[in-house]
């Protein structure tokens, strides 16, 4: 059985290296990531990016300067992606499951430049395979399109350092310049790029394959001048953006927690999306890492330079959010991948399955929810369908809490073709320029004339009513009863009344 299982992978090795390097990554990528694209409904921060795609241009730029200006550029993206290919769960998910197909094959052609051809192509396996891959390639939201821009930006950094030009640099300039509009966290990939740009131009040619044959210290010193100057639309492009983003930071991050040092332990699992996995990588990267010594710089470095400045600054400002850093990945893959290249391909294809096995549990759960801890979904289509199947004419809609990052009305919104009617609303969120809408200060009057109220409440609640705080639960304790209430994940949905004395 032994001797079967290592020939079927040496015929499976035969086949593959025969193929251009970048392809078998990326087909196993795209396959793994089309895989129950829609099964998983929209969570609450996809919730946030229909409700922003849908806006118009005009209305996009109001709410970047109200509360989501880092994500504003993303939001236009989509909102030209959903006006070609609509808005359903898998449209707006297929820009993530390209962007991540490419990541794959950018990071196969990286590997096969930094270490060989077998070291690039278990890399994009790896990384085709990892729980990490699907969920954020499955996801409405930029963090796939910044992982496959840092691949791309590293890419044209080691073109332009070993072939310099001027359409090298233009290129690393304009991905370079993407990356930090689409996610400016993964700007701190730059920390790592000026370092290798700093030794390739200290030591001249290294073993990385970066520089090849020895040049003038001038031409060296225009390596150093040309990635300055091929940084410069990156400031001025993102530099207003990181501006108007801090000062919105309170708001938009006021759930996140200042950095511990517990969290970098966690960390793998977090941009993994399984703890095995992730400890697995770890383990495979640090062998890889000391296999190629000094050439494992730039990987290394793309690595750990932006954990660490992001822990460094999550431990004063609330910043440290594990999926912020997916765009690492790849760069642990490749030294994963360099670690596999060391051993017989049958071994290193093994090594690859066995990573995709111990995946499927969090492959599979993830494909239920994107929400986090999975244990507690929140089923918005299935409070839909209760109002849907018992809505008349004339009926009203409260949720409960409003301001939330749960996003219940737009939850409810996104799965009803005609909701009710919301009831308390003073102005919209897309009037407002902001993610919630404005409620009636005073219940009461906005619920006057009212007969029937569907009542959204996050969580499980036998007595719905008495889960309402404030004025507006006091207005319908006092001028509705509950005539029916139904318990789906993470919701409960009432059915109100008017009392017969009111």
């Amino acid at each position: 059985m032994g001797q079967l299982s290592e020939r079927s992978a040496g015929a499976a090795w035969e086949h593959l290296r025969r193929l251009p390097v970048w392809l078998p990554p990326a087909l196993v990528t795209l396959a793994v990531t089309v895989t129950g694209l829609g099964s998983a409904q929209l969570w609450r921060d996809e919730l946030a990016t229909w409700s922003a795609a849908t806006r118009s241009p005009g209305d996009l730029a109001r709410l970047a300067g109200t509360i989501d200006a880092a994500t504003g550029p993303y939001y236009l993206l989509m909102h030209l992606w959903t006006g070609v290919f609509g808005d359903s769960t898998i449209a707006l998910r297929v820009p993530a499951v390209l962007a991540m197909t490419v990541a794959a094959g950018l990071l196969a052609v990286l590997g096969a430049r930094l270490v060989d051809r077998r070291g690039g192509l278990f890399a994009g396996l790896l990384f085709a395979v990892l729980p990490g891959t699907s969920r954020y390639g499955q996801e409405a939201r930029p963090y796939a399109l910044a992982t496959m821009l840092a691949v791309l930006a590293t890419l044209l950094l080691v073109s332009a350092l070993r072939r310099p030009s001027w359409a090298r640099w233009a290129g690393y300039a304009a991905a370079v310049a993407a990356l930090g509009l689409i996610h400016l966290i993964a700007l701190t990939l730059l920390a790592a790029h000026a370092l290798v740009v700093l030794v390739a131009w200290w030591r001249g040619p290294t073993p990385a394959g970066i520089v090849t044959p020895a040049q003038p210290d001038a031409a060296r010193d225009r390596r150093v001048w040309r990635w300055l100057v091929a940084v410069l639309p990156v400031a001025l492009l993102a530099g207003p953006l990181l501006v108007k983003a801090r000062t919105q930071q309170s708001r938009q991050l006021n759930w996140v927690h200042l950095a511990r040092l517990d969290d970098l332990t966690a960390l793998p699992g977090g941009v993994a999306q399984s703890s095995v996995v992730g400890g697995l990588l770890l383990g495979v990267a640090a062998l890889g890492a000391a296999r190629l010594g000094r050439r494992a710089l730039l990987p290394v470095s793309a690595v750990l330079l932006p954990v660490l400045l992001l822990f460094a600054a999550g431990a004063v400002v609330p910043l440290w959010v594990p999926r912020y850093l997916v765009f690492v990945v790849p760069f642990a893959c490749l030294l994963a991948g360099a670690a596999l290249a060391a051993v017989a391909a049958p071994a290193a294809l093994v090594v690859v399955v066995l990573a995709g096995l111990l995946g499927l549990p969090d492959q599979a759960a993830l494909r239920r929810t994107h929400e986090w801890p999975r244990s507690a979904p929140v089923d918005y289509a299935g409070a839909a369908r209760v109002i849907a199947d018992g809505q008349r004419p004339g009926d009203a809609v409260v949720y409960s809490p409003r301001h939330s990052w749960l996003f219940l009305d737009l939850g409810i919104e996104y799965h009803l073709s005609d909701p009710p009617r919301d009831v308390l609303v003073t102005e919209d969120e897309v009037r407002r320029g902001d993610l919630w809408a404005a409620e009636c200060p005073q219940p009461a009057p906005c619920l006057a004339g009212t007969t029937r109220v569907w009542l959204v409440v996050s969580g499980r609640h036998a007595e719905p009513l008495a889960a309402v705080p404030d004025a507006k639960g006091d207005a319908l304790r006092r001028d509705f009863t509950v005539a029916q209430v139904w318990q789906r994940p993470g919701l409960t949905v009432a059915l109100l009344t008017s009392r017969p004395d009111r």
